[in-house]
């Protein structure tokens, strides 16, 4: 047997924050769930992320987190060497966040990721005392959250060290500040054991450049392998590689950012058959126009680096349109960067 956590301490690389899957009975699809875990194991992700904001949370039963947890963790503890399942277990009532994070203890969860409290805005000394009743209320390694974007209120530098130091099981920041100079600041405070993951897939390379371990991302949903060539060729001193790539991505990312990513990443993937499209409200499908630009990027990408996707694209009727749509900023973009990479 293993000690929780250790084999997430060491985290980097690309780890998807995965969608959630449902039915026509609105109900979990399990098996889309176990092919998506599966396939993101074989493209060599490093970690599996489930029940967060790419997995619609919000409109998660008690029951249902408990049983994406469980699906991912049968799947994930199944490999040699096992890969770490991270849940999401944050809430803006500390109560809650601890109940939310006893229950995926529970469920075998290997670490949970721990969003700042959004809509109140505490300050830092409440930053601090939240996140200190979460460290004390279990034996599950947390990977602090920071997205102000959507909090409101970023956590303070001092405090993360603040907070790190106080406890061994904070072991992680997921960063989606968009301040790429952050990993030196970090760094020079807690060393490099601390965990440094970028939380926005568009930032990610210089966030690697500054001293970054990775990225918990929506990108590599679509594109696992995409990604994870990036990330080897940084690490491998290739940087005109990882560059290019990260220009590829840099497109796939922007189709995905005109809506919310938990409807635009999984509209993709049921373009390339791995689930449906339903969300559930608030989310609403994306508009026809965000659809037809994903449709003409993700056609594009697999025609071009098939490889690097999380499945086959498998052109249908609506398909048609996509040479058209490819001749159209930002598609154009892809294709002019296609042809430089050969």
């Amino acid at each position: 047997m293993f000690s929780a956590g250790r084999h997430v301490s060491r985290l980097s690389g690309f780890a998807p924050a995965l969608p959630t899957p449902f039915d026509s009975n609105d109900n979990i699809d399990r098996a889309a769930f176990e092919r998506l875990c599966d396939r993101q194991l074989a493209a060599g992700a490093t970690a599996l992320v489930v029940a967060e904001t790419t997995g619609e949370t919000p409109t998660l039963s008690p029951g249902e987190r408990h049983e994406l947890i469980r699906i991912a963790v049968e799947v994930a503890h199944a490999r040699v060497p096992v890969v770490p399942v991270i849940a999401g277990a944050g809430s803006n009532c500390t109560e809650h966040a601890i109940a939310l994070t006893r229950a995926a203890e529970q469920a075998g969860a290997d670490a949970v990721l721990s969003v700042a409290p959004y809509y109140n805005k505490p300050t830092q000394a409440g930053f601090y005392a939240h996140f200190d009743a979460i460290a004390q209320s279990s034996g599950l390694p947390i990977i602090l959250h920071d997205i102000p974007s959507r909090t409101g209120r970023a956590i303070a530098d001092e405090t993360v060290a603040q907070l790190a130091q106080r406890h061994a099981k904070i072991i992680g920041l997921d960063d989606a500040t968009g301040d790429v100079t952050r990993p030196g600041r970090l760094r020079s405070l807690l060393g490099d054991a601390f965990r440094l993951m970028c939380g926005d897939d568009a930032a990610a390379l210089p966030y690697l450049a500054q001293g970054g371990h990775g990225c918990i991302s929506g990108m590599s949903n679509v594109a696992p392998g995409l990604c994870r060539s990036m990330y080897l060729s940084f690490r491998r001193g290739e940087i005109g590689q990882a560059q290019r790539l990260a220009d590829v991505a840099a497109v796939l990312s922007a189709a995905f950012a005109r809506e919310p990513e938990s409807s635009t990443v999984k509209f993709a993937l049921s373009l390339l058959k791995m689930m449906s499209p339903r969300v559930r409200l608030p989310m609403v499908e994306p508009s026809d126009e965000t659809k037809a630009g994903i449709r003409a990027v993700v056609a594009l990408l697999c025609e071009r680096y098939s490889r690097h996707t999380i499945a086959p694209f498998e052109p249908d009727g609506h398909d048609r349109a996509w040479p058209h749509l490819a001749a159209v900023s930002p598609v154009a973009s892809l294709r002019a960067l296609a042809e430089r990479l050969g």
